[in-house]
């Protein structure tokens, strides 16, 4: 975790004990005691601890401080299942700086929202990515986590204070921002308990009457073409890993991961209107022609009962680490080349949440109350004010 050391005194340092973990610090920067740092200071993700120190509470970041075959044992938060580690986790890894690349328009909603928020608020944001919201308001303080070391480094470059973390086990203390905002994140978690983890966790750490933001990818998109470019998971394949057993996944050559083909044009900076950036970060500004007729039609037919989706994600081969990532991806089938693109696929897990499912996830929690909601630009989006 890298610190600006001067906005760190202003910020996390008025109260110290802020976070559940050890603070270490130097004549430029602070960083957690847990993770390595390099002169560059970026996060060293070769870090193999498991205990980490907290207040009387068990808060650790498996993101941090797990090797890629290994799981440290939380009894109160429930393991990365495989089909995370593999369809957001390693691939978010994979196309960090092209994904960063594209990630650059403020939502006019989360921008209102931050706005609104009074001067000096510390706001948390949980699933940062880049790092497109952090700093967004001079008068504010923001701490960002993420899960993907690469896009926290991309963060740590722009001078952000930023640490590894999972979504599901923040690792600030109790009642410590004054807001918090999860932006895209929680369509990313693959069953309900973890995705009620998350929004617990999120209140959690804000204090009495703080606010939290949520979107979410919808159901109902706007533009039902966009659907159509989205793989369902098959339903044997999603009784494997949702339910309450440990979950599991098929080997790679059992999985049907071909990606219905799209054209690319996420790569331009051009200046857009709001709401065609807004589309741009749901559909990687992509259009699509089907090669096969059947399968779209049956896609298309079948997909207003669909939730469970891998989402195609085109890496172009100039951006791809050829000997690294990618060409990992590719030898284990996670992703596969298209040629005519001149791409390398991967897909990302999503469950898109339909209408008034994130406010049945809330509705049980005694210590906050919904104070706003609103469908978005094919988002479903919660303002929750806690209140104990």
């Amino acid at each position: 975790m890298v610190f600006n050391a001067s906005r760190l005194k202003q910020c996390v340092c008025r109260s110290f004990g802020a976070f559940t973990l050890p603070i270490t610090f130097s004549d430029t920067i602070c960083h957690l005691g847990v993770c390595k740092t390099t002169r560059e200071g970026k996060v060293d993700m070769a870090s193999n601890l498991c205990t980490l120190v907290s207040d009387g509470e068990s808060h650790t970041l498996p993101s941090l401080v797990v090797g890629q075959d290994q799981i440290c044992s939380v009894s109160n938060v429930q393991s990365t299942p495989e089909i995370e580690k593999k369809y957001v986790h390693h691939v978010y890894d994979a196309i960090a700086p092209h994904f960063s690349s594209t990630r650059f328009a403020k939502w006019p909603k989360v921008a209102t929202f931050l706005k609104s928020l009074p001067s000096g608020s510390l706001v948390l944001d949980a699933g940062c990515g880049n790092g497109k919201y952090l700093g967004f308001s001079p008068d504010c303080f923001f701490i960002g986590c993420d899960i993907s070391a690469p896009l926290i480094n991309i963060c740590a470059d722009r001078g952000h204070e930023v640490v590894v973390a999972d979504a599901v086990n923040l690792p600030y203390r109790t009642d410590f921002g004054d807001a918090a905002i999860s932006i895209a994140v929680l369509h990313h978690l693959s069953t309900e308990n973890r995705r009620k983890k998350a929004i617990q966790e999120l209140v959690r750490v804000v204090k009495k009457g703080g606010l939290v933001l949520i979107t979410v990818w919808a159901v109902e998109q706007e533009n039902r073409s966009l659907v159509t470019k989205w793989t369902p998971l098959s339903e044997k394949y999603v009784e494997e890993w949702i339910g309450p057993s440990s979950p599991r996944i098929r080997s790679p050559s059992s999985l049907n991961l071909e990606s219905i083909p799209e054209t690319e044009e996420n790569g331009s900076r051009e200046h857009l209107k709001d709401s065609k950036e807004i589309s741009i970060e749901n559909s990687q500004d992509s259009t699509c022609q089907t090669k096969d007729d059947s399968l779209s039609s049956k896609i298309k037919n079948n997909s207003e009962n669909h939730q469970e989706y891998f989402v195609p994600w085109h890496l172009p081969y100039h951006c791809a680490e050829v000997s690294g990532a990618s060409a990992c991806a590719l030898a284990n089938g996670l992703a596969k080349k298209d040629d005519k693109k001149s791409a390398v696929v991967y897909n990302r897990y999503y469950h898109v949440f339909s209408e008034g499912e994130l406010e049945r996830l809330v509705s049980g929690m005694d210590n906050a109350v919904i104070v706003d909601q609103f469908f978005d630009k094919s988002n479903w989006c919660v303002i929750l004010e806690k209140t104990l």
